[in-house]
């Protein structure tokens, strides 16, 4: 069965499992112990943490072992944090941080600190003219990934390294995505990254912080890792972890395999719009990750998508409100401005058959149609103007329709994603050009997905304003 999620866990990679099993029989022994098994423990350990700082590209004393990347990323944001306090207490962050630097910025916010968040570009990318500007004397910290978990954007984290360096701002840079595919670039300050994201073991994480950054490690400290993270180190675990990460960065190989990897997801990002109707594929088309393509797909419940891929042998995720129990649209593609619904992010892991990816690109068009149609969409519809559903078998009753002296008002209440932006869609051109069509929704996915439905086809987007319950979203026919 194909597994296109390595974004979220490679899998463990067979030198990592090598090294796994081995450091079980050698390196079980306490570390910090002076008798053998402890000296045999301790070998272990300072070798694993050279290789992994030369793949980082720092000082095997500049970092760390911790129990997870997002423990990294806590006590990177918190210890930089605290170590600049006298400097001041605010938290500049891009807006599409994975969520362990957004919930570190709740937890300073809470004690008082200010967090302000940098804008994205509808690629996802921040601009770092805005960092400039963003940058105030109160400015303690700076996070910026290196590349963006959900849909691959890399950010320009060495030309924001270098204003950070001029403003003496430190920068952290989360790099659990693209660690494996090469060292960071640029003057950071710190780096946290997560050995289960290239293919190491879960439960490993990593901290860099270079010589000359004001850390105050927070919280209980014990004399392990420097005081940085404290606990019994997970010796097997570690050694694995950096095996895996010098195994995929050795050699030519290393570069061969990104760029077969760069090819097959450029088919799929040229295919996918030309198989499936309505689809638009989000993220950076060239500065982006090797191995991750994201699209979304209009019309499309994305749970139910995800679902039906898995039934077919395809193991994907998704960014879509439909898949999450919060209802909730993921904050990247809020960021962003692109459609949310039916959201598919493909990862490709080391190895991946170019064959697999043939033959997904063979199943999607039929599954998507297959979910459409269960929605009442005929998949070859454009949806441009009122669908002709018969012999269809909608899931959800159709939203009322009425008619308003200031044109159709649709009571999409109650319906989740996608349902809001079918109707609108079959209900469009009932009015005439120059008319509007009001949807009224209480399900969060319509605030995003209705402005994305309008540039994706041509429509005008006039607005929101309140309503009894939920919101009123407002969209001109152009055409």
């Amino acid at each position: 069965m194909p597994y296109f999620d390595a974004a979220s866990a490679a899998p463990l990679h067979p030198v990592a499992r090598e090294a796994l099993l081995a450091s079980l029989d050698e390196g079980w022994a306490d570390p910090a112990r002076l008798y053998r098994e402890g000296r045999r423990g301790r070998l272990l350990l300072d070798a694993a943490r050279e290789a992994a700082a030369e793949a980082v590209g720092c000082r095997p004393d500049e970092l760390v072992f911790t129990p997870s990347g997002t423990q990294a990323v806590h006590a990177g944001v918190a210890g930089a944090l605290a170590g600049r306090r006298r400097a001041g207490r605010r938290l500049l962050h891009s807006a599409v941080e994975h969520s362990s630097v957004l919930h570190a910025a709740e937890v300073h916010a809470a004690a008082g600190g200010s967090v302000a968040e940098l804008a994205v570009d509808r690629t996802g990318r921040v601009a770092a003219g805005d960092v400039a500007a963003a940058l105030t004397p109160d400015t303690a910290l700076v996070a910026l990934q290196s590349a963006n978990h959900e849909v691959g954007t890399e950010q320009p984290v060495e030309e924001v390294a270098e204003l950070c360096q001029e403003a003496g701002v430190p920068l952290l840079v989360d790099a659990a995505q693209s660690l494996a595919w090469g060292p960071v670039p640029g003057a950071w300050s710190l780096l946290t990254a997560s050995a289960h994201k290239w293919g190491g073991p879960p439960g490993v994480g990593l901290l860099a912080v270079r010589k000359g950054t004001r850390f105050a490690p927070q919280g209980p400290r014990d004399e392990r890792e420097a005081g940085r993270s404290a606990g019994f180190e997970n010796i097997p675990a570690v050694v694995a972890a950096a095996a895996a990460l010098r195994a995929l960065r050795s050699g030519p190989a290393a570069d061969t395999e990104a760029a077969r990897l760069r090819e097959l997801v450029d088919r799929i990002r040229t295919r996918v719009p030309e198989l499936v109707p309505d689809v638009e594929v989000v993220g950076d088309p060239v500065r982006r990750l090797p191995h991750l393509v994201t699209f979304s797909c209009l019309y499309v419940d994305g749970e139910t998508l995800l679902h039906e891929l898995d039934r077919a042998g395809f193991s994907v995720s998704s960014g879509s409100s439909c898949t999450s129990s919060t209802l909730t649209p993921s904050h990247v593609l809020r960021a962003m401005g692109v459609l949310s619904e039916g959201n598919v992010r493909i990862s490709l892991p080391y190895g991946t058959a170019e064959a697999d990816v043939e033959r997904f690109l063979e199943v999607l068009p039929g599954v998507v149609r297959s979910v459409r149609e269960r929605l009442g969409v005929r998949a070859a519809e454009p949806m441009a103007g009122a669908a002709d559903t018969a012999g269809a078998a909608p899931q959800e009753p159709v939203a009322a329709v009425a008619e308003e002296p200031e044109g159709v008002v649709v009571d999409a209440l109650g319906r989740r994603c996608p349902i809001p932006v079918i109707e609108l869609a079959k209900t469009i051109g009932q009015v005439p050009v120059g008319g509007t069509v009001t949807v009224l929704s209480d399900d969060e996915a319509a605030r995003q997905d209705i402005p994305a439905w309008c540039g994706m086809r041509d429509q005008e987007y006039v607005g929101e304003r309140a309503a009894e319950r939920g919101a009123a979203y407002v969209v001109r026919r152009r055409a």
